[in-house]
């Protein structure tokens, strides 16, 4: 065994540390303190943050969220991930990033330890260039001339390439943590320094002593005199592992430093049940002990000793002895960019080691049951599905004592917890329950006719017919906040419409949540498709679920604005449906009725301020200022409670004006209004051009004329004349209900009820037909007439 502490110029290590973290060493025992280094600044786009770290080895963590407490962590990488796509020579991109985050994960104050292959294919790359050099030297003294390309390079023993790598490997390691103020030891190992009691502990003691340094021990077989490993010697107890590649080894230094965290790092994504690159792979999120009997392992990586099999013979041996595990894709630009710090962060990546199987399904098998549902649904009669939606209304009324009572647990564990605004979208009563079933009864009634209904028919020649039909999007996600009462909603939508659902609510509604999904799956099962909607409990991150393309056609966030911006952000390759925020204009005519002006603000603003379609600003024309009408808004708003901010221009004719507003594009969600001047109907909607969000904006006036011409010309979802804001919606615009406001201008916009959840698709009736009957000298030509739609009963 070799240890080599490996310092940096003349500094100490506490010396060259300082200008980061400045830490505090109070005794040999302790380790520098989170508290001390909270100040470190971020690398490229990788979070600094402080976590509370301590834990009591022993037992593996159960779930990816309990992993950002990981204190102890091993990062394995695999041959594929360090070489090069020649197998000579270093990956230098993914090494610089690797290390990035290995140290941002350090200077968090957590004990990170690498095992890493690499030796035999930086000694391969040196061997290569000195045996070229000699060989032309000795052909152009012989020939004269330089024939390169005629060099025959002889075999490299791979011993002889990890003697001649092992130096300049290392080497290149300490310049790249030197570049972050770390410093990192070497550690070579063979199986006899496991095996041996002596050699164990002293193995033991000095990594154990880094780790107390805030060092980082690389470690790594000594490949230059490792014998080969005994056949079948290996993973067979807590106690016996033969080190005969760097996957085992990772796994024996793991168990033997009682690590909370390996990270198996390889050039596939992660576990999968079949072998990777075949039609039918699935990768496996959580891989349970006894499982690998189901999965069918492919060939080994084109670098390495160790393929998947011994990978995960390797994670499992780890498991037993306490240690969580992760393999995960190391290679991949788009997947491996922060790979280690998303593990650590509980983010899905890679494949998940763990011993607690969960009683339900994982949320990939739920989307799976939610497709096969939904195409299901989507096969029964329009009464068919009617009755699913009225079964569940009536469950809403019938079952109202059993959904009050689970809904009175939440709102007591949210007491104290919550602001006032998400409380009240916390709480149902039975005046909301009423309200649901009426709404639920009217997505019935338009159920009907949605799936299946002919937009278009077209006689394309003889008996060649075309016809365009309404048809599911297929699986919508819906993530959802505080409100319980959405649930029952998008689940008749989504029902009516033939999609499968699966459902996100917030953990402060579960108890809301679980019995009104209950109700759901009870009303499906009278025609024999409970699986249709589905509500995720798993401790599935929104980010995580936003990555199931393969699964989810369309994601609509019903929530805060930073919700529906996170959700667009981490969407990846899902169209997401919604707004990101529902900043909403009122503007103030000159020739506004005093009557209406204040009733309108009032119930637009005051009426339920948390809500997406409250107004957030208000366009006085100029020429109302210092009028009683004026007068009367600014009463009724200091009346209300209502915080006033000051627009610039509003601010300029006011002495003593209110706090001037930091941003015109502010969506407040609370009791706090802006208010601006503008000059002209034109002024006002260049203003909702420039700060608005598209959602809803408003003209109070008596001119028709210019009524019409802001209702023309104001490029929003909604756009109102003399009406509160608070009609943007869909159960008052007689939809039924809603699955959310879209203010984009693709597929839906505004209020997005059932139609907004259908797509089409084209059927063609042919006898035979062919292309080329229809070419120049063909037999037949092309009519293009347009056919009657045939209407249907929706009695």
């Amino acid at each position: 065994m070799l240890s080599q502490v490996c310092r940096s110029g003349s500094q100490s290590f506490t010396q060259r540390l300082l200008p980061w973290v400045q830490p505090t060493i109070l005794s040999r025992s302790r380790r520098v303190q989170p508290s001390a280094i909270r100040h470190v600044r971020s690398w490229s786009n990788i979070p600094f943050i402080t976590v509370p770290l301590s834990r009591t080895h022993g037992k593996s963590f159960a779930h990816r969220s309990e992993l950002k407490h990981a204190k102890r962590i091993v990062v394995k990488l695999g041959s594929a991930v360090v070489t090069r796509g020649d197998e000579c020579g270093l990956a230098l991109g993914r090494l610089a990033s690797i290390v990035e985050q290995v140290s941002v994960l350090q200077n968090q104050g957590r004990e990170m330890m690498l095992v890493t292959s690499g030796a035999v294919a930086f000694g391969k790359q040196r061997l290569r260039h000195e045996i070229l050099l000699s060989q032309s030297v000795r052909q152009a003294l012989h020939s004269g001339q330089n024939h390169l390309k005629e060099m025959a390079i002889p075999v490299l023993e791979a011993r002889a390439c990890a003697a001649a790598g092992q130096s300049g490997l290392m080497a290149l390691y300490e310049a790249m943590f030197t570049q972050y103020s770390i410093c990192a030891a070497q550690i070579l190992v063979t199986n006899l320094d496991f095996h041996d009691e002596q050699k164990r502990r002293n193995l033991n003691g000095t990594l154990h002593e880094l780790l107390r340094m805030n060092i980082v021990p690389i470690v790594n077989t000594n490949d230059a005199v490792v014998p080969p490993a005994e056949p079948n010697s290996d993973l067979q107890g807590v106690n016996v592992i033969s080190v005969k590649d760097n996957d085992s080894l990772a796994a024996r230094l793991a168990v033997e430093m009682k690590t909370d965290l390996l990270i198996v790092l390889s050039d596939v994504e992660g576990l999968f049940d079949s072998p990777p690159g075949s039609d039918d792979a699935k990768l496996i999120d959580i891989f349970y002990p006894g499982d690998q009997q189901s999965v069918t392992f492919g060939t080994k990586s084109r670098v390495g000793m160790g393929g998947m099999e011994a990978k995960v013979k390797a994670a499992l041996w780890a498991l037993q002895g306490g240690t969580s595990v992760v393999i995960a894709n190391g290679t991949h630009p788009k997947v491996s960019g922060h790979v280690i710090t998303d593990i650590v962060e509980g983010k899905k990546v890679g494949t998940f080691f763990s011993e607690v199987k969960p009683a339900g399904p994982t949320v990939e098998q739920q989307g799976e049951m939610a497709r096969s549902g939904g195409r299901m649904l989507a096969t029964l009669e329009p009464e068919q599905r009617a009755e699913i939606i009225h079964h569940l209304a009536d469950l809403l009324t019938d079952q109202r004592d059993e959904i009050l009572l689970a809904n009175k647990k939440d709102l007591e564990e949210a007491e104290g917890r919550l602001a006032t605004p998400l409380l009240k979208r916390l709480s149902l009563s039975t005046s909301k329950l009423n309200s649901l079933a009426i709404g639920l009864r009217q997505i019935a009634a338009s159920s009907q006719d949605s799936v299946g209904r002919v937009l278009r028919r077209t006689r394309i020649a003889k008996d060649l017919e075309l016809e365009q039909v309404t048809v599911p999007i297929g699986v919508l996600l819906v993530i959802f906040e505080s409100r319980p009462d959405c649930l029952p909603q998008v689940a008749a939508l989504a029902i009516a419409s033939g999609n499968g659902l699966l459902l996100k609510g917030g953990k402060e509604a579960s108890h809301s949540n679980r019995i009104l999904h209950l109700l759901t799956q009870e009303a499906l099962s009278i025609h024999g498709v409970k699986e249709a909607v589905q509500l995720v409990n798993t401790r599935e991150e929104v980010e995580d679920l936003c990555r199931l393309d393969k699964m989810i056609d369309l994601i609509i966030p019903r929530g805060s604005s930073q919700l529906v911006r996170d959700i667009q952000k981490a969407a990846k390759g899902i169209p997401v449906m919604g707004h990101s925020e529902g900043i909403c204009h009122m503007y103030v005519d000159s020739e506004a009725s005093v009557d209406k002006v204040t009733r309108l603000v009032r119930d637009s603003k005051c009426e339920y301020p948390a809500a997406c379609n409250a107004l957030e600003t208000l366009l006085i024309h100029r020429d109302l200022l210092r009028t009683p009408l004026f007068d009367q808004i600014i009463d009724m708003l200091r009346v209300e409670q209502v915080k006033i901010h000051a627009g610039p221009k509003f601010a300029s004719y006011l002495t003593f004006s209110p706090s001037e507003v930091k941003s015109l594009r502010t969506e407040y969600g609370d009791l706090e209004l802006c208010i601006e001047v503008v000059d002209s109907v034109q002024d006002a909607i260049d203003h909702i051009h420039k700060y608005g969000s598209s959602h809803t904006d408003v003209i109070v006036t008596e001119n028709e004329k210019t009524a019409e011409f802001f209702l023309q010309h104001v490029d929003s979802a909604c756009v109102f004349w003399n009406a509160s804001t608070r009609f943007s919606d869909g159960y008052r615009f007689g939809l039924g209900a809603e699955v959310g406001i879209s203010t984009s201008r693709i597929h839906a916009r505004g209020p997005v009820g059932l139609e907004g959840l259908l797509t089409t698709k084209w059927l063609l009736r042919g006898q035979d037909h062919v292309v080329s009957d229809f070419s120049e000298h063909g037999s037949l030509k092309y009519l293009h007439e347009n056919l009657p739609i045939p209407q249907r009963n929706t009695n």
